[in-house]
C-alpha cells in the first residue's frame, strides 16, 4: 500500500475518533446545543485527536525524533490534509444526519461509512500532489 494511502489511514482514524467521539458527548450531554457550535467543537476535536495520533505514531516510527519534532512534523505537512478531511466528512454527515449521532439507526452507520469514505478520499489528491510536485511527503 503506498505510503499516501496509510498516512490518510492514519489521518483519518484520528480525526474520525475525536470528531465522532465529540459529536456523540455534545449531543448526549447538551442536547440544546446549537449544531453548527456542536460540529465546530467535533472538528476541533478530530483535528486535535489527529495531531496527537500523528505525533505519537511519529515518535514512535522514526527513530530519535523528539516529541516536539514529531508534533511540528505532524502540525506542518500534513495539518492541511486533516482540515480537508475533517471538512468533507462534517459536509457529508451534516447533509445526511444533520449532526445527529444516533446510534440506533441504520441510516446513521450508513452516513458515518459515507463521510468517512469522502475524508480519506478529499486529501488524496492534495497530497499525492505534494509528493509528485514537491517531492514532499506529508510526513
Amino acid at each position: 500500500m503506498p505510503l499516501t494511502l496509510v498516512y490518510a489511514l492514519r489521518c483519518l482514524i484520528g480525526c474520525t475518533s475525536g470528531d465522532f467521539a465529540t459529536m456523540w458527548y455534545l449531543q448526549y450531554h447538551y442536547p440544546d446545543m446549537s449544531p453548527v457550535l456542536s460540529t465546530a467543537a467535533a472538528m476541533a476535536a478530530g483535528l486535535s485527536t489527529s495531531l496527537l495520533l500523528e505525533t505519537v505514531l511519529l515518535k514512535r516510527t522514526m527513530k530519535g525524533i523528539t516529541y516536539g519534532a514529531a508534533f511540528k512534523t505532524a502540525m506542518g505537512m500534513s495539518f492541511a490534509s486533516m482540515l480537508a478531511m475533517e471538512l468533507a466528512e462534517n459536509a457529508v454527515d451534516w447533509h445526511l444526519m444533520g449532526g445527529q449521532v444516533l446510534f440506533h439507526e441504520p441510516r446513521f452507520w450508513f452516513a458515518a461509512l459515507a463521510s468517512m469514505g469522502a475524508g480519506y478520499v478529499v486529501p488524496l489528491p492534495y497530497n499525492y500532489w505534494r509528493l509528485r510536485a514537491l517531492g514532499k511527503a506529508c510526513h
